[in-house]
């Protein structure tokens, strides 16, 4: 029997569960808010494990200071309206709540397609925030969503029940809109009249164009409507045998008002029509030739619904809906205005009366005399399953099993809106123990199997395959989490029925089909291959996700380590030809760290975590704005890299994917911090950040204490107990000035390699003092497609330009380049600005400060004159075809044991250079006494 696993350690490890005996339901809630499950321990092909967000402390730093800001949020947005979509759907009280709007309001773009994933993002960031802190109130708001999604979900499983509130007599049914409810009539209702006169009071919530008071009809070519709105705002009735172009209409003059009751009517007999707005006659046809009796018993009869798909469902309440066989004189319409039908001159509808009385159930009596019971419905009938879940209907699900080429209006990723809702359910298990959670978790997937797994192939090939509407995101590897808890074998063949087989086959042969492909629907896909790979053993899936990871550092990676263009990737190797001010996706280096970290559990790469270092301290970071706000979580959806961009923190309508992924990333900073050898015989210290480890297991603590990147090192202090293990600290890839280590203040043998981890292996002691060393110096990183135009690092910290114009800036760095190779020397440190200096009178500041001054990220080079120490030689520097100059050849050789040595280096590239006729002798004997002349720094 295998061991208990905790869901913490479980979930936040993403580790794969042996099967374990499945129950159905498969977990339910109990009063201690515990779910049971059993997993087997993290696979044997892990060779190194994570450790929980609640193991590891932050302390005060840079890091800190940003989770802050967001936290502030957190605590402050109110989660009621994130449920608001999920309730409006399921036909349940909103409570007034307002829907956050953007990508979550019927409003936002694509009509609110993607409502429903910021809950996600939402419960993933209250989970972490809480593991972070340990604060009740991040457990409170998870438990708060978490009790309304259990109640949506029963409620989509039952038939729609009536939503009363105050009515003009009485109460009135309310759609809430979103609810997607309508109420439907018996056929027959109209009775062939050939005389009529409908009456009803509304009160619209919205001011949708062409949402349906009533609609009754076969199609959309033999109906009568009455539409609270027109395009142009204003009241309409049609009636028509022959579609649009052949109605007879009424037109209203003024719009309804909102949340106010108003009263309409129509009376329609001997060839004139007229429309009544609140008693008084405001349009008049002497022609409408037609009546209920030329168009014969209809199949749809609605009120608040249209019998065009396209038309919005009525918001609002309606109340007092009469019917009768005659036209009402227009006395009787004024004696409708203060009294029930009933209880007025011209008395209840005798071919259809509703007072709409009913405070429960889903059925209102008909006071006509004729019976005819009318039952509110979905337009969109039922859930297929009873696990279903979602802020809007299954319709989009549906509509993508047939869809042959993208429309985003009409079908937006409704796999990826399942993923982050299933993601954000698990992490609040994790967080909360709250079995419920789980519980709603394996319901989606076993909907999501249902739908699935009747599906051929092909097309399955064919919906993944879609931009746009056949995104998923992450939903693989949350499914395999949830198999690890479960031990469902239909939800690890769920998370295979994902597998887009022309992108994994062709990453598995190294075969580079990026190209046009939209970044952030693929780079979460091989998270979930690799845990696939964890599951199921078949090594096509980590190959290609190894080789898709290749494929994008660095050929397609800016220098803040974000990727994609407008979204998505050009070839590889453009990244000068790519530049535009909707670059660098924030989603994008999300994904790519979750990707990196995962593959590192394979493979001890340090190039991983010298990715996860660049992205994490530059891009993630500085698409958070230094500023507090509880509405808005202040995050960059793109990070333009163009001469000076100014980063928008308040993306598109608000609610988007990045300002999710987002507020993910400011809670769980300290997930990477350090791992752990799979059998406990090593501690990876991955980045230097000041945080304090319980490494429960061996019962040490690590304290690390630092203001990196503003201190060029860390101290890290071993606590709790003696424990045998090696400590590994990784040196990055740009530590080339040197990485010395001290235990107890005596320097450790061996010669740390840049690009690598260098091991302290000891019986450690309580006290222990680990002092670690690594110098900065300022380099350059060049644009493969354009080496001239560069980006400017300080050890891991990218500096920017802060300058308002929009051409790219030019500098010169070699002027007082040190013997290292350092560039450091050229500029100028700000007086109490730690990381910011100023060159030629532009300052320049840490990417990761999240401002709104205008910034260039790139820069041109030029150095048009030879110089050394600060002198100038006078002699112009050449340049070969490719762009290389003379100064970048001498420097290329850099570090410099001495001054002599860096004068030999000019003498022998200045010869080459004249034997090549690319420099004059003259010149180049001057190039070399300039820098014998010449003074250096170290």
């Amino acid at each position: 029997m295998a061991p208990p696993l905790s869901r913490r350690n479980l979930l936040q490890s993403a580790v794969s569960g042996a099967a374990i005996a499945a129950v159905t339901p498969a977990f339910s809630y109990a009063a201690s808010g515990r779910a049971v499950a059993a997993a087997s321990e993290a696979p044997s092909v892990w060779t190194v494990q994570p450790f929980a967000l609640d193991e590891v402390a932050l302390g005060q730093g840079l890091f800190a200071d940003k989770r802050q800001l967001m936290l502030d949020h957190a605590r402050g947005y109110d989660v009621n309206r994130l449920v608001q979509v999920f309730r409006a759907n399921a036909g349940l009280p909103t409570g007034g709540a307002v829907a956050p709007g953007g990508w979550e309001g019927l409003d936002g773009e694509a009509n609110g397609n993607l409502r429903g994933h910021y809950t996600g993002h939402f419960l993933t960031m209250l989970s972490q925030a809480y593991a972070g802190t340990g604060e009740q109130v991040f457990i409170d708001r998870t438990r708060t969503i978490l009790e309304a999604l259990t109640e949506v979900r029963e409620a989509l499983r039952q038939e729609p029940r009536v939503l009363s509130g105050p009515g003009r007599f009485g109460t009135a049914p309310e759609q809430v809109r979103g609810s997607y409810q309508y109420v439907d009539l018996p056929s027959g209702v109209l009775g062939g009249a050939s005389a009529l006169t409908l009456s009803v009071w509304v009160k619209p919530t919205h001011d949708a164009a062409w949402a349906r008071v009533f609609d009754f009809g076969d199609n959309t070519t033999r109906y009568l409507y009455l539409a609270a709105r027109t395009a142009g705002g204003v009241p309409r009735f049609a009636i028509t045998t022959g579609g649009g172009g052949g109605e007879q209409g009424l037109e209203g003059t003024a719009a309804l008002p909102l949340n106010r009751w108003s009263h309409l009517a129509v009376t329609l007999a001997g060839g004139t029509g007229t429309l009544y707005v609140d008693g008084t006659a405001v349009a008049r046809n002497t022609s409408m030739s037609l009546t209920p009796a030329a168009l014969g018993t209809l199949a749809h009869n609605w009120l608040g619904r249209s019998n065009y798909p396209a038309d919005p469902v009525f918001a609002g309440s309606v109340d007092e809906f009469n019917v009768w066989s005659r036209a009402l004189t227009a006395e009787e319409i004024g004696g409708l205005q203060d009294s029930r039908a009933a209880d007025a001159p011209a008395g209840p509808g005798d071919l259809a009366s509703y007072a709409f009385d009913e405070t429960e159930g889903s059925s209102f009596a008909d006071a006509s005399g004729r019976g005819l019971t009318a039952t509110l419905r979905r337009t969109w009938d039922a859930p297929s399953h009873p696990g279903f879940l979602a802020a809007y209907p299954e319709t989009q699900f549906i509509q993508l099993e047939s869809m042959t080429g993208s429309d985003y209006t009409k079908v937006w990723a409704p796999y990826y809106t399942a993923h982050k809702i299933l993601r954000g359910l698990l992490d609040a298990y994790t967080a909360t123990d709250d079995a419920r959670a789980l519980d709603l978790a394996s319901g989606m997937c076993d909907w999501m199997y249902s739908r699935l797994s009747k599906l051929p192939a092909a097309t399955l090939q064919r919906m993944w395959g879609l931009f746009s509407s056949g995104e998923f995101g992450g939903i693989v590897e949350a499914v395999c989490d949830l198999h690890a808890l479960s031990g469902k074998a239909e939800h690890l063949a769920l998370a295979r029925l994902f597998d887009l087989d022309k992108l994994i086959d062709a990453c598995a042969a190294n075969n580079d089909i990026l190209d046009g492909l939209h970044a952030n629907q693929h780079i979460p896909i091989f998270t979930g291959l690799v845990r696939l790979y964890d599951a199921t053993g078949e090594e096509r899936y980590l190959t290609a996700a190894r080789n898709f990871w290749s494929m994008v550092v660095p050929g397609r990676m800016y220098g803040i380590g974000g990727t994609s263009t407008t979204e998505f990737w050009k070839a590889s190797g453009v990244i000068a030809g790519t530049l535009s001010a909707t670059t660098a996706e924030t989603c994008c280096a999300y994904n790519m760290l979750k990707l990196s970290r995962m593959l590192f559990f394979h493979e001890q790469s340090p190039k991983y975590m010298d990715y996860y270092e660049r992205a994490l301290y530059n891009q993630v970071l500085g698409s958070k704005q230094d500023t507090a706000d509880a509405e808005k979580p202040l995050v960059t959806y793109f990070i333009g890299l163009t001469p000076g961009h100014v980063r928008d923190y308040t993306p598109k309508q608000g609610t988007t994917c990045c300002e999710g992924t987002g507020m993910e990333s400011a809670t769980k900073y300290q997930d990477s911090v350090y791992f752990r050898q799979a059998d406990g015989s090593a501690l990876y210290v991955n980045l230097y950040s000041p945080s304090e480890l319980t490494w429960a297991e061996k019962g040490v603590t690590v304290t690390q204490t630092t203001d990196y990147p503003r201190e060029q090192g860390s101290t890290l202090t071993i606590g709790g107990r003696r424990a045998a293990f090696a400590l590994r600290l990784r040196v990055p890839s740009w530590a080339t000035a040197g990485f010395r280590v001290t235990v107890n203040g005596r320097a450790v043998s061996g010669t740390p390699t840049p690009g690598s981890y260098f091991t302290v292996s000891r019986m450690w002691r309580p006290g222990d003092v680990v002092r670690v060393a690594v110098p900065f110096r300022l380099r350059v990183e060049k644009a493969l497609d354009d080496p001239s135009l560069q980006t400017l690092f300080y050890g891991p910290v990218n500096l920017v330009a802060r300058d308002p114009a929009t051409d790219y800036l030019r500098f010169g760095l070699y002027r007082n380049a040190g013997l290292s190779g350092d560039l450091l020397p050229s500029l100028t440190p700000v007086s109490g600005e730690p990381l910011h200096h100023t060159l030629d009178g532009t300052e320049f500041a840490p990417f990761f400060e999240g401002t709104e001054d205008p910034t260039h990220a790139y820069f041109r080079r030029s150095e048009p004159r030879v110089v050394f120490g600060s002198t100038d030689s006078g002699v112009a520097n050449p340049a070969k075809g490719d762009g290389t100059t003379l100064l970048d050849e001498v420097w290329a050789a850099a570090p410099f044991r001495n001054k002599e040595a860096l004068v030999s280096r000019v003498r022998t590239t200045v010869d080459s250079w004249v034997s090549a006729g690319l420099l004059g002798r003259a010149d180049g004997d001057t190039a070399v006494r300039t820098a014998r002349k010449a003074s250096y720094a170290r």
